[in-house]
Formats: structure tokens, sequence, C-alpha cells
């Protein structure tokens, strides 16, 4: 299952079970659980954690030091959660102490070819990155987040749960959840209808969505009465309520 090419450090931890195929390079303090396939030309330094059943392709570079001027070579790390299919080129880096020291995925995520993911990211689960989609560092990705093909999102930024990005968006504020954006810099365009309706939100679900989306962007009410606004709807859905707290929360402010 290990091809004899394939360049292991002997202080990784290996699953019986994982596959690699030659020239892979995995490093010291690497741990890779059982069922995960790595291809060719694939390079993974430590401190690093892959789980079951992911499938990293050719040529991509996992765990490598952050870019950040101020890292300083401190033992921070990178967490990979179960069946994740990483394309080819992928990067993603390791956190740093100036964080929580640790990037994280989740589970389920499908990331094409060329992405780009950064000191201290924490990406949710059945996310979908197309191909060139980069993030900065210290970036949260929510549950069920796409984005598109080459879109650019600035540090810090936080994509609220089931959100949508266009091809080539730039985004340098936070996406509530549930709204699809597009543009440079991204605009809000809308309620991702179409994703709530294939993972089987409920028809009234959705109108309760989309009568908030009315109030945060359609009303001209500041982001504080738009918060006030929602009150009563959240009472009745959940949707809503998660909506208003990441009003409320919203380090950067979001997107206009």
């Amino acid at each position: 299952m290990i091809d004899e090419r394939a360049v292991i450090d002997p202080s990784a931890q290996i699953d019986v079970g994982v596959t690699i195929g030659p020239y892979a390079v995995i490093g010291s303090d690497v741990e890779i659980a059982a069922g995960t396939w790595v291809g060719p030309h694939a390079v993974i330094k430590g401190p690093t954690r892959i789980g079951r059943d992911n499938k990293i392709y050719q040529f991509v570079s996992l765990g490598e030091a952050p870019q950040d001027k101020k890292y300083a070579g401190e033992p921070t790390r990178l967490e990979i959660g179960e069946r994740n299919v990483i394309r080819e080129y992928c990067t993603f880096n390791r956190g740093t102490v100036q964080d929580v020291g640790v990037t994280r995925m989740g589970d389920d995520n499908w990331i094409m070819a060329y992405v780009h993911i950064a000191h201290d990211c924490q990406i949710g689960s059945h996310t979908v990155f197309a191909n060139n989609a980069s993030l900065a560092g210290h970036c949260i990705i929510e549950d069920h987040v796409i984005l598109g093909g080459f879109t650019l999102v600035h540090q810090f930024c936080r994509l609220g749960m089931h959100c949508f990005t266009a091809f080539s968006s730039g985004v340098a504020k936070d996406i509530p959840p549930y709204i699809m954006v597009s543009g440079h810099s991204a605009k809000p365009h809308g309620l991702n209808v179409e994703g709530l309706k294939r993972r089987g939100t409920a028809p009234d679900v959705i109108q309760s969505l989309k009568k908030a989306y009315k109030l945060i962007y359609r009303s001209n009410l500041t982001r504080a009465n738009a918060i006030e606004a929602l009150a009563s709807l959240s009472e009745e859905y959940s949707e809503v309520q998660r909506m208003r707290d990441f009003l409320q929360e919203s380090q950067r402010g979001i997107i206009r």
C-alpha cells in the first residue's frame, strides 16, 4: 500500500490501510489514519493530523510553515478530518501562535485544484472550494459554504453557513449565512435558495429567510436596526436567529 519510492520519516504514524504513491514525502510528526490515499509527489509536513478516508491528490502540499513573517518555527499544527477530497496543487499551511495555533478542516469537504488555505483558518464540513479559491489567514468558513473559482477571501473574514460566492468574488467583509455574493468587491445578490432546496430546507423556512434578507438588505436599515427588526421572526425560526446572531457577532462588518 506504500510505494517503495515514497520518502517517509520514521517517526510518522501511518495506519494500516493508508495508500501512499511514489515520490510522496511524509515528514516527521505526521499522523495519517486508515483509508486515506496519498497520491504521487504529495508533500505532507508536521505537525499534521489527517483523519480517515481522505483522498489527497498529486503535488499537494500540506502542513508547510505559515506564510507569516512573524513565524519563528513554533510547533503549530494542521488538522484535517475525514472523507475530504483535496485535488492537485492545493496548499494548506499550519497555524501561528498569534492565533489558535492550528489550521483546521472538518469532514466531507470537496477542495478543487490550486486552492490555498492560509494559517489559522477554520474550515467546517461539507464545503466546496472551486479551483483557485484562496483564503488569507485567520478566516472562518462555516458548514456547507461554496466558494466559486478564483474567489479571494481577506484575512479575518467569516463566511456563514450555506453562503455562496460566484467566481472571481473578492470578499473583504463577513458574509451572513444563506447569502449569495458576487463581484469585486463582493456584493449581496439574494438568498441561496437553490442550495437550501437541495439540502431539504422547508418552504416556510426559506420564506422566513427571504423576509430576513429584505430586512437586512432592502429596508435601508442600519445593522443595529436590522438586528432589532429580526427579533420577532427569529423567535419562530432558528435559521433567522442564526442570521441575527451572525450580525451581532460580526467583527469586520457584513458585506453591503
